[in-house]
């Protein structure tokens, strides 16, 4: 359980991958944050993926989310290397994780 955002709107919870993880992804049942819930039992990867993003991640962060699924490489971990901590880096860059989200949305 987590909020989808934090920092106004400049931080997501939801993002490809994280360099430091207490629990990895296929120990997570249940996400949910004030966006809604998303139920992962059973699902494969690329089905948790989606289901976070429409359920758990906060709007403005989803087309961004969507995007990077569409793009990344298929297979079991469907990750770009070049791209997975791009959140990241805006947000040590620009203050936000998107740069455009530069005012408080809450």
């Amino acid at each position: 359980m987590t909020p989808s955002i934090a920092k106004g709107g400049r931080i997501s919870s939801i993002v490809p991958m994280c360099p430091h993880i207490d629990n990895n992804e296929h120990s997570v049942q249940i996400v949910v944050t004030e966006q809604g819930l998303a139920d992962l039992r059973g699902l494969g990867s690329a089905q948790r993926a989606e289901i976070i993003i429409k359920n758990c991640a906060h709007p403005i962060y989803r087309d961004y989310l969507q995007q990077y699924i569409q793009n990344a490489r298929f297979g079991h971990i469907c990750h770009d290397l070049r791209r997975c901590f791009e959140l990241h880096r805006n947000l040590l860059e620009y203050g936000a994780m998107l740069p455009d989200v530069g005012q408080d949305i809450i």
